[in-house]
Formats: C-alpha cells, structure tokens, sequence
C-alpha cells in the first residue's frame, strides 16, 4: 500500500459520430426544424462494462441515425440521453458564449442530481451538441460537451482490490437469474456497499465502499471522467471519506481511498466537459459528407436545396414531388429548347426528352445554352445532331436527369409527303413519345411544324405549353383541352387564324432562315414558359384551371393565365384570353375526332392538301362566307373604268 496525497485524474471521454447522422440531420434541417435552433432531444450508445474489449481505452459515445429516435433501444449497449442545438448561421456557432451554455447544461445537470435517489447512469451521464449545417457545402461544424460537476476530493491511498471483494462485485457482471436482469443490472454504474452487502440508501456516519464500473479499459489508472457526477452527488449527501473501487473487466481494477477537501457549493457550481480534439485542444470538430458521399448524390441533394429552402421558408404548401413526377417532351432543342431545360432542371424535374433534327452550327452555341463549340463540328463535318447531343450534355450538368434525344423531323402540314416509309415512322415515334409524356413544349422555328403536335395534345388531352418568338416580342400560352367547359375552353396557337397551316419554310431569304431575335427575348419567354407550367401544377385544377382565376386559394403560385406576350421594344407584358375556335385547323372537335379514327392516314392526307384540312374543319365555309359577306358590303353600283376606285376593286 502506498500513501498519497494528490487530486483525482481521470480519463476524457471521446465520440464517434457517424456520417448517417450528419445526413439524418439535414434532412430534419430541411423537412421539419427550418430555422427552429430550439433543443432537440437526442440520443447516444456506448458499450456495456461487460461487453468492453481491448481496443475501448477511452470512454466513447457513438452517434448514428438512430440518434434522433425517440425509441431507440439496444440490449446491447447503454443509451445515453443528450441535447442538440442546431444553430442558423456560422457566425452564430462561432460567437455563443461556450461557458455559459456549459454552465447552463451544468445546472441542469445539477438539479437532476439533486433529486435523485439512485446512481441510474441516464441521469448522472448527458452529452450535449452544439453544432451549425452547411448544406450547401455538406460540411457539419459541431462540438460536444460531457457536462461534468467538479467536487474536491483527493486521493489519500490507492491499493489493489482484494479476491474477496471482487468476488463479492463480479456477480453483479454475470448474474445467474437471467440475461434481462444481468442487462437491468448493468445500466446501474454505481454501486454501494457496506457491511459487504448492497444498499440502496445509505448512512453517512458508516463507512462505505462504492464501486464504479469503468466504461474504458485505460492501462493506467485514471477512471472514465462519468466518475466525477457520482463523486459530486457523494459530496452533495455530505460524505467526507470514501472507498472507491473501480472494476474493470480486463483484470486492471483498483481501489482508492478519497477525501473530500470542501463542501459543494450549489451557487458555486464549477462545470467542465468540452470535448477535446484529437490534438488535446479545446475545438470544435468539422464532418465534410461531401469527401464521402457519390458526387451524383450530392449533386441531387444540391438540386433540391434550393426548392427545399423555397418549401419552408416561402411556400410550404409547394408540392415539390408532382414536379419530379413529370415526363417532359421538348419539341425543339434550339434557343427556346436549351433554356426551357435549363429552367427545369431548377426546379427539379427528373425527366426531359428532346425532339429536333437539326445540327449544331457555329451560330448556336452562344444562343443555346446546352452547346459548346465542339459541337459545331464532327468527323463527317457537320455538326453533331442537336436532340441528342442536348440530352448528353443536360446529363453532364446534372447525372440525375433522365433524359434522351431523338433526331427526327415532326411531319408539317403544307409539305407533302415525299418519303412515306421515314415520315410514318417519324409520325409513330412522335405518337409513343407523347403517349408516355404528361407536358409537351412547342419550342420550333416554324408554324407548320407546331400543327401535328398541337393535334395530338388536343386529342390526347396532354397540358401543351407554347413558346414562339418575334424579333422584338414573344408569345407565351397554354393550350385548351377536351376536359375544359365549351364556354371557357382556351384556345390553342392556331384559333386565331382562318386559313390552315402551309409552307413558311420555302424559298427563304438569309434572314428568314435563322431565327432573327433579340437575344434576351428566349431567355424571358422559356422561364415564363416554365413557370406557367410550375403554376398550373400546382394549381388543384391542373391544366383545366381558370386562366382568370387570381384568387390565393386556386394555386399556390398565383395565377395561371392563358396567354402572355412580351414586347421588349417598350418592355411591358400583357395577359390575353383567346376562347377555343370551333373551325379551328388544329384542335376543333372533327379535326380531333377524325385524327383518333384514322391516325396516320388522316395526317397524310393533311399534308398532301392543306384544303382538305380546311374543309374538314370548315374553314373553307368560314372563308367563302367572309367573301360573301364583303361582295354585300360593297356597293352595288356601275362603275367607270376610269374611276380611280375600280383599280383597287378588281
């Protein structure tokens, strides 16, 4: 025996905080704190004394998903009660004052000691975590503390434990009444003993031996720092000398005897616990999930923070899922066609496929958003086909979309057919592709290459958003559908004429060749497309919502208007209604009617001889009538051959 006369020392305790509990924590960020940095009430594991092995030298709190659970249970391990605190900003992390949040867990710590009756270690060992989530960056700035009550006792003897003593404590480790008490037993780290046997209460004018189960298998002699609570609640009861033995399972257990030098002071409370870096310094810790997680999952995540922020912070009534649910087909990968993918790929839409079966020139990529200069040219030295090379290259600015391109050519009206056996197949994809499409965008350079699409939306009921451009203006609409009332049923791009589609794309001059626009007219006219979209959406009516209907409970984005032009020339927009033309040349009654009966016969016909569109729709009678009407009009009179007016009559 040897004869001391020094302060405890004892070993810090450490954690292990998981990467799935820095990801179950952005998503509690996301979905269900916000801006909440109130206290949360989580959970930590550490190993049973028993189940100890060589490698646990240091006391050690294991964190995980599960750690949010409030019914976190393992026979297996001990489940230790703590606090969370997730702050707002990084500047917030850095300037809390640590000592007095430690101090203020102290306290509490305190009082639960005050009151209790027993040595239930869920009460006499807490943690508690400070922390601040960068989720743009995926980086967790957190520290821990182990609140730990500080009393004044000093070590006067320390010498082995005797046989008859461990004899008397290791049943307690290996109890012969069964596993589920054995386990009850173990969540009990303190115990009492005099007399030699086990007390639940004691006396302070006895003499009294407690034992300590250590929770690390330390090779020199400093007990876990949990120690210090018990030794703090033993000084609060007023004992003045006490026999500590500390059992390990490894065969390295030790007894000390130890004196209290000073009373405890409740209003002088001294709390320690910051956990110490892997250099021994006073720190916080950092978790970069970016240098561990699939950079594709990331980059889903990334996509989806933004909308997540605009769910909680602005809309919370935003239902991002209906967005990710869609199947989106673009006619067009040009100027119109790249940025309205870009739009949707901002707000989250998973799949987008492309139609267009022209090639990249060097004019495109500075107006088209998803080309580059190597695309302008190839081996065979043409440029690389726009629908596919716009799907490759969305996919490299986010792997997550599903996307494809096709390179064919939509069949026009006012171009007869010249290669039956390419444009049927044509057609037949074209068909497929919008059987498995919910939105169709209309984003070519020409007006007959719009009517097939426009049919087939119609007669397939598919919500048709229509984007064309002027050289100072742009157009932005909807279409109607069969399901809309037949008084408030909206117009498609084509109602507003009485002649059918024809041939726009013929002898051309340069100019007319290219789409002569201002450059930031596409740019306004594809968000407004996609936004139309994003407000039908989430309007309960979807694509049959009111073009008129302002009123805050119809769609969580405001209106959804029919029609919306732009003109940069004076910068101003204006909404317009246009009703559903009953002669109309793409999406009247007998025109629908007549492509679901004959399909692709009926299509052929269209485009051999625009007039039999005309007369089957009736706008052939609708131009015959307008004819008669203006022969009434005039007046019926002889006139001179030398009168001024008869040059302009004839």
């Amino acid at each position: 025996m040897s004869t001391l006369s020094k302060p405890m020392r004892y070993t810090l305790p450490q954690s292990f905080v998981d990467s799935s509990f820095f990801s179950k924590l952005a998503q509690l960020k996301l979905e269900k704190y916000k801006l909440d940095s109130t206290t949360r009430d989580i959970f930590g594991y550490q190993s049973l004394p028993s189940k100890l092995n060589k490698f646990d030298d240091v006391p050690t709190v294991s964190l995980d998903e599960e750690s949010f659970n409030q019914d976190a249970s393992d026979s297996t391990k001990r489940i230790l009660q703590g606090e969370l605190i997730n702050v707002n900003t990084i500047e917030e992390f850095k300037n809390i004052n640590k000592q007095n949040l430690l101090s203020s867990w102290g306290r509490a710590l305190q009082e639960v000691i005050w009151k209790s009756r027993d040595f239930d270690c869920k009460l006499f060992f807490k943690f508690a975590i400070l922390s601040f989530s960068d989720l743009k960056k995926y980086k967790f700035y957190y520290w821990l503390a182990f609140p730990t009550l500080q009393s004044n006792w000093t070590k006067l003897e320390e010498k082995n434990v005797d046989k008859e003593t461990l004899e008397l404590i290791e049943p307690y480790l290996s109890n012969s009444e069964g596993q589920q008490q054995q386990q009850q037993q173990q969540q009990q780290q303190f115990y009492q003993f005099s007399e030699k046997k086990l007390f639940s209460t004691f006396d302070i004018a006895k003499d009294h031996t407690f034992v300590f189960f250590d929770s690390c298998l330390s090779h020199d002699k400093r007990p876990a720092a949990q120690l210090k609570n018990y030794l703090y609640y033993l000084a609060y009861k007023g004992l003045k000398t006490i026999n500590l033995i500390v059992y390990r399972n490894n065969g390295l257990s030790f007894q000390n005897i130890l004196e209290l030098e000073s009373a405890v002071s409740p209003d002088e409370l001294k709390v320690v616990g910051w956990e110490r870096t892997s250099q021994g310094k006073l720190g916080p810790k950092m978790a970069d999930l970016s240098a561990l997680s699939d950079p594709h999952e990331l980059a889903a995540q990334a996509v989806d923070l933004n909308l997540r922020l605009m769910k909680w912070r602005v809309a919370p009534e935003l239902d991002l899922e209906i967005l990710k649910a869609q199947t989106v087909l673009l006619l067009g990968a040009g100027t119109l066609g790249s940025y309205v993918a870009r739009a949707l790929l901002g707000w989250g839409f998973r799949e987008i496929n492309f139609i267009d079966n022209g090639q990249v020139s060097y004019s495109n990529p500075v107006r088209q958003s998803l080309y580059n200069f190597k695309d302008c040219f190839s081996d065979n030295g043409r440029g690389a086909t726009k629908a596919t090379t716009a799907a490759e290259n969305l996919k490299s600015i986010f792997p997550g979309v599903r996307t494809s391109g096709f390179d064919i050519g939509v069949p026009m009206i006012g171009h007869p057919i010249t290669d039956e056996e390419t444009q049927k197949a044509n057609y037949q994809t074209l068909e497929q592709l919008f059987d498995k499409s919910d939105v169709v965008f209309l984003l070519m350079d020409s007006r007959e290459s719009r009517w097939l699409p426009t049919v087939m939306g119609a007669a397939k009921g598919k919500l048709v958003i229509n984007a064309a451009l002027g050289f100072d203006s742009y157009l932005v609409m909807r279409h109607g559908n069969a399901n809309q009332h037949k008084e408030n049923k909206l117009g498609c791009y084509f109602c507003n004429d009485i002649v059918a589609p024809e041939d726009s794309l013929s002898d051309r001059t340069l100019d007319q060749m290219c789409t002569v626009t201002r450059p930031g007219g596409a740019l306004m006219a594809s968000s407004l497309a996609v936004e139309l979209l994003v407000s039908l959406l989430q309007h309960p009516k979807g694509q049959n919502a009111s073009h008129n209907d302002s009123s805050s409970s119809s769609s969580k984005f405001g209106t959804t208007p029919h029609q919306i032009r732009g003109f940069l020339s004076n910068f101003t927009q204006s909404l317009f209604f246009s009703p559903s033309y009953p002669n109309c040349s793409a999406c009247s009654p007998s025109v629908v009617t007549e492509y679901r009966q004959n399909g692709w016969e009926f299509v052929k016909k269209c485009l051999n001889d625009p007039e039999y569109l005309e007369n089957l729709c009736g706008l052939k009678k609708v131009q015959e009538d307008a004819e008669l009407a203006i022969k009434q009009l005039l007046p019926q009179m002889d006139l001179d051959e030398d009168d001024e007016d008869n040059e302009w009559l004839s």
